[in-house]
């Protein structure tokens, strides 16, 4: 496992921003409201050969009656029981603070190697203001300019030194990753923080308390794969914060990037033409999908009848696809979470299923002989030979025709349906394709 370096102090002293500059990427949201990081983002940065592991956080704030700054130190107290070194950030425009005082004695305790970081020094004269944060104790301030990365090159030198040892490095692609998608407030955080057994995202019932996506490692009960905490999708229309645009782009390319996606949907609720659009964009990509009814346990009636109703209302609103599974959960009183978990399991599994061509045709061919493709303009369509396409994400089916341009739409589902009724392929989508022979 890599070095782990935490980036903490008070909001708005430009820590996303520097995030962002280190890792070289724009993965974590930057605006001028504070506290608009509330979650511990990930990151990975490499320097002269060496790499490690980046984590932003929220800004620290002591005595505060808001619930989510109460929320935020919760995870900055985590973030620095996991990192190898942090980063003390303060503003050198601003100079010390009580707030960064305060800062500066928890961090003195944590007894941690520290870097001390004297962010927008924008020029050479604003460095000898630096000199004042001497009178916290925690050694020499590196001037930077996380805007425009003046002294970050130097700072990533000083990072690097602070490592005890070189770490094993962990590769997230060699793992499945499960998205936990859904509207804002359907339950997801708390779907997450119930599996892990720790509150590692933030939970309130606050609707788009969750803006960043956040890879977590699952490795509990043989299961061994990432899940990512999307922030809650919301229609166009409703997403007036700039900051929560992005978390609206980012939810989108957490789907785009994951292998199966577990869409929430609220009991009390039902489903509603938002969790229509999510569902679209994990069809769109081809995902594999588990749908959760989450909230169960405070639906009154849970007889066979209105569970044989919620099933049937599901399946109608996300027809023609209809072969995935539905499971009744609650993530507050963990009813049937690691069910959850075993069925995404068994979707990434389905979804890297291999049918032998002989096996294939061999079932199809007599089939599609009983029910061939209707003719066109007096010509017999001959479908002669099938086979699935090899090393693709989605399952991929091949028809050989001599007339492919007249096989239809409604014919193909036809396919499809056959396929998926002799082979497991539940919860992922399939891909039917006809060509000449």
């Amino acid at each position: 496992m890599g070095n782990i370096v935490a980036i903490v102090g008070r909001p708005n002293v430009g820590k996303s921003t520097l995030f962002n500059r280190l890792t070289q990427t724009r993965q974590a949201i930057v605006d001028d409201e504070a506290g608009t990081t509330r979650d511990r983002n990930y990151g990975k940065v490499e320097w002269t050969g060496k790499k490690f592991s980046l984590i932003d956080t929220g800004g620290w704030v002591v005595n505060s009656d808001d619930i989510f700054e109460e929320e935020i130190n919760k995870q900055v107290h985590i973030a620095i029981e996991e990192a190898d070194v942090i980063l003390f950030v303060v503003d050198v425009l601003n100079g010390i603070t009580d707030l960064d005082t305060q800062v500066a004695q928890i961090l003195r305790r944590s007894k941690k190697p520290l870097v001390l970081v004297a962010n927008k020094a924008d020029n050479f004269d604003l460095h000898y203001s630096a000199a004042e944060f001497y009178a916290f104790g925690l050694g020499d301030p590196f001037c930077v300019s996380a805007i425009n990365g003046s002294g970050s090159g130097d700072l990533l030198d000083a990072i690097i030194a602070k490592f005890k040892e070189e770490k094993e490095e962990e590769v997230l692609e060699e793992l499945p990753r499960i998205a936990v998608i859904g509207r804002p407030n359907a339950g997801k955080s708390s779907l997450i923080n119930a599996f892990i057994g720790e509150d590692r995202h933030i939970v309130t019932d606050i609707a788009g308390t969750t803006r960043d996506s956040i890879f977590t490692k699952y490795n509990k009960f043989g299961l061994n794969f990432y899940l990512v905490d999307t922030a809650g999708i919301r229609k166009k229309g409703k997403v007036n914060e700039d900051l929560e645009y992005y978390s609206v782009i980012r939810s989108i390319k957490a789907i785009e990037n994951s292998d199966v996606c577990i869409l929430m949907l609220d009991a009390t609720r039902g489903i509603e033409s938002q969790d229509l659009n999510i569902f679209s964009l994990v069809q769109k990509n081809s995902k594999g999908l588990v749908v959760c009814v989450n909230k169960w346990d405070l639906v009154e009636d849970k007889s066979q009848k209105a569970i044989d109703t919620y099933l049937q209302a599901i399946r109608n609103r996300l027809a023609p696809f209809t072969d995935f599974p539905i499971l009744f959960i609650s993530a507050q009183t963990k009813q049937r979470i690691l069910k959850v978990l075993e069925t995404a399991k068994e979707v990434y599994d389905n979804r890297h299923t291999r049918i032998s061509t002989a096996k294939l045709n061999e079932l199809m061919l007599p089939l599609i002989e009983n029910y061939p493709p209707p003719a066109w303009k007096g010509k017999y369509i001959k479908i002669k030979y099938v086979t699935q396409l090899p090393n693709v994400h989605t399952p991929s089916f091949v028809f050989f025709a001599n007339l492919p341009q007249w096989v239809k739409e409604p014919y193909k589902r036809f396919l499809e349906n056959k396929i998926r009724e002799n082979f497991n392929f539940t919860g992922t989508p399939i891909n039917i394709f006809i060509r000449e022979k």
